[in-house]
């Protein structure tokens, strides 16, 4: 009853937002986005499945509700607060050209731990997991993160950033391959929450490598183009924050179906 109360909440509360926000950026950008402008139309189309998903994920709260309702409503934050920042980055991007770099950051640092606490929050909702698990996870995104943006911005050497941002990585590949997540998604999880888990895990392995990529060739390689890497970030956040909300979804759905 209090998932469900919390998703209703969620879902009055998230929605209307939503709309104002997307309604607000489309009448000043439309205007703005120029013929030929693909990494403009990029930062449109994937704001706009960033704000579908939103509504997916909490309708689907409010159906499956249950042990299920914090996970989906989590994955609704996520895809919510990216949305919000997409439309500010796209007004960045078709105002003066340039990446987008704080917004970038400040969206992570919002939306990544979110996804990593997803981890514990599948895992809890299906046994007993200690809170280990939950603060490793949220410890390895600061790590990977901060650091990253320091060296993004100036505020560190670039390569001592890279580096102790991909110490970051490391440690959550660790945790969501070998660590206690990973013996208990193994032993304690039924079928559909296993493939979620698996699948959420290599999004986070193959998904990710994206960014890291683009540091190293854009800060430490010489640079690169910017339209080009921000088209390629902004499609990476398909599968890293829609397909990861959705691996959510069917692991929820399945479990539910199953026990109905």
């Amino acid at each position: 009853m209090i998932h469900r109360k919390l998703s209703i909440f969620s879902f009055f509360l998230l929605t209307p937002l939503l709309f104002i926000s997307t309604g607000a950026s489309a009448a000043g950008d439309s205007m703005m986005l120029q013929s030929g402008d693909f990494v403009g139309y990029s930062f449109w189309l994937i704001s706009m499945a960033l704000a579908a998903a939103t509504i997916f994920f909490l309708m689907e709260s409010l159906r499956i509700g249950g042990k299920w309702a914090t996970s989906l409503t989590v994955s609704a934050l996520v895809t919510f607060i990216a949305a919000f920042h997409y439309f500010y980055m796209r007004e960045v991007w078709v105002s003066t050209g340039a990446t987008p770099t704080d917004f970038r950051y400040i969206d992570w640092l919002l939306t990544v731990p979110l996804l990593m606490i997803e981890f514990y929050l599948i895992l809890a909702a299906i046994t007993n997991v200690s809170g280990g698990i939950f603060w490793r996870l949220l410890i390895g995104t600061l790590v990977m993160l901060v650091p990253g943006y320091m060296g993004e911005a100036g505020y560190l050497n670039a390569t001592v950033g890279f580096a102790i941002g991909m110490v970051g990585w490391f440690f959550i590949l660790y945790e969501i391959f070998f660590g206690e997540a990973s013996k208990v998604a193994a032993t304690k999880a039924p079928p559909a929450v296993q493939m979620s888990y698996t699948l959420m895990k290599w999004t986070v392995t193959v998904g990710w490598a994206i960014y890291p990529l683009g540091y190293f060739f854009g800060y430490l390689a010489g640079g690169t183009d910017e339209g080009t890497l921000n088209i390629v970030y902004n499609l990476a956040d398909v599968l890293n924050k829609i397909a990861f909300g959705l691996f959510i979804w069917y692991a929820a759905n399945a479990d539910t179906a199953a026990k109905s």
